[in-house]
């Protein structure tokens, strides 16, 4: 990474309807030893905070969920100096009263995504194995929560997110044992981001904005991209506004190595097979 190159703390991971976040900001094309990220990062300033954007499926929504590049995209942020990411996504509600234009700040995850790229480590040299019980930043979840709450939005303040790989929508059948095992939302983006988050000791943050129920919630029929679009294209400027207070209430940077949030702290006492981004 350049040393000339702007730098941000924070990292704002956007899907569709946050490609132009910032009013000016300076693109700053990375290389990673995972190829290219979706796309150049962009960064700016948020309520006197800087920030690194990046575009997960890229200008134009190019990449679809199960080719998003999340090993570069994170190691991209984590580059140009953040430590803390906010990562919107579109979801399915598993429940009848988390309703379209909800939000969930979810506390757990379910990984059923496969074949992607799923660890940074996946390198010969010292194994790397991180801790994952609690996927999310609770400094970065508590702020999320308050800021979706004072924008007068309805809001779960924990919950389950289970990933499924996409880019179709669930079953069904899918959806029932989904609803049947407790789980809260549906999406198909969230895995591996946060895991590898927590592999680059950053911590990460999903607010999920609920676009439909997914199918067989409440006898409800079948989910459409159409229906999930026209969603989310009424809810996104109210999202984007409850992000930039979320962005401007972050904790303040922490040095690594005195950082009192376990995510920063999650690689402490092993042994990296590589040097991480400053």
């Amino acid at each position: 990474m350049n040393p000339g190159h702007p730098r941000a703390d924070l990292g704002l991971i956007g899907g569709s309807g946050f490609y132009e976040f910032f009013d000016q900001a300076e693109r700053v094309r990375v290389s990673t030893p995972f190829g290219d990220p979706s796309d150049d990062v962009l960064v700016g300033d948020v309520d006197g905070r800087r920030v690194a954007f990046i575009a997960r499926h890229g200008q134009g929504h190019r990449f679809p969920p199960h080719r998003v590049n999340y090993r570069a995209n994170l190691w991209a942020l984590r580059s140009v100096g953040v430590r803390q990411v906010l990562a919107p996504c579109a979801v399915g509600s598993l429940r009848p009263e988390l309703g379209p234009g909800s939000v969930v700040v979810p506390d757990q995850v379910v990984d059923r995504t496969w074949g992607r790229e799923h660890t940074v480590y996946d390198v010969e040299g010292p194994v790397v194995h991180a801790g994952f019980a609690d996927p999310y930043c609770p400094r970065g979840r508590e702020v999320a929560v308050k800021a979706v709450r004072d924008a007068g939005i309805e809001v779960a303040d924990a919950g389950t997110l289970v990933v499924i790989n996409g880019p179709r929508f669930s079953s069904t059948a899918e959806s029932l044992w989904h609803q049947q095992a407790g789980w809260s939302v549906v999406g198909m983006t969230a895995m591996p981001e946060a895991a590898i988050a927590r592999e680059l000791a950053m911590c990460f943050t999903t607010v999920a904005l609920v676009t439909d129920h997914d199918a067989g919630v409440h006898g409800g029929e079948a989910v459409t991209h159409e229906e999930v679009l026209a969603v989310f294209a009424r809810n996104v400027d109210a999202l984007k506004s409850v992000l930039r207070t979320a962005l401007g209430a972050m904790p303040e940077p922490e040095p690594d190595d005195t950082a009192a949030c376990p995510c920063r702290r999650a690689l402490d006492g092993i042994t990296l097979p590589f040097e991480l981004p400053a």
